[in-house]
């Protein structure tokens, strides 16, 4: 267990209240993240607190006004899932980076500079968000950020979200690997297994042409065939 002195606080406003619990930053930094962490082991003390920092402990009938229970594990559960953890200023730094490169990679994968029909680069987008002083979410979906992301740094950085559809010819030989390959990364939209050849169409960001690719070629030995038959603004 984490000593008081060396714990941070998570904390839930609810019914006008705040309630805080102390815990060790790390553990609770991974249970928060969905990790498999018993609640016991990363609490720093056994109470709940109004503000933990002047020792304002919350009553057990305050508890079960709010939480409809008395459960100390069940209400501290509750807290960190749903409230907000204080992070230390190097886990700040350290999950904001990361968010905000998971969030750069998937906007490198989706879209386009609209006059190259290239992606950009996810470094290239970070700094764009650096910019275009871009908030980041530490603990929301790098997913559901993307569009207000986007609509941030497309002020600095030119940049559309396209797809395209993409009809590929594999030798048969390799047709099995290749099929898995492909669903495992786009959805098929048709496909033809013929005498001598697999064909398909699929649907991929347009930012993902130089992947999908890149592994089939390296698949096949640089016998796959492939071209553009549509593409589309999202």
């Amino acid at each position: 267990m984490v000593s008081v002195e060396d714990a941070t606080i998570a904390r839930m406003n609810r019914e006008g209240k705040y309630f805080e619990i102390l815990v060790d930053p790390n553990l609770a930094l991974r249970y928060k993240k969905g990790e498999n962490i018993g609640i016991e082991s990363l609490l720093a003390s056994q109470f709940i607190f109004h503000d933990a920092k002047k020792g304002d402990k919350v009553s057990e009938e305050d508890l079960k006004s709010v939480f409809r229970t008395d459960d100390f594990y069940a209400i501290a559960a509750s807290i960190l899932k749903h409230g907000e953890l204080q992070l230390t200023t190097e886990q700040r730094r350290q999950f904001m980076e990361s968010k905000r490169k998971e969030i750069a990679d998937i906007i490198s994968k989706q879209g386009m500079d609209p006059k190259t029909k290239l992606p950009h680069p996810p470094q290239r987008i970070m700094n764009a968000m650096e910019q275009a002083k871009v908030h980041i979410d530490p603990f929301k979906d790098a997913k559901e950020q993307i569009s207000d992301v986007l609509a941030k740094i497309q002020e600095v950085l030119p940049i559309s979200l396209e797809k395209v559809e993409i009809s590929i010819m594999v030798p048969l030989s390799y047709a099995g690997k290749a099929s898995s390959v492909i669903r495992s990364m786009a959805p098929v939209k048709s496909e033809n297994w013929g005498a001598s050849s697999w064909t398909a169409v699929i649907e991929i960001p347009a930012g993902m042409q130089s992947e999908i690719y890149d592994k089939l070629n390296s698949l096949t030995g640089g016998t796959v065939e492939a071209k553009i038959i549509k593409e589309y603004k999202v």
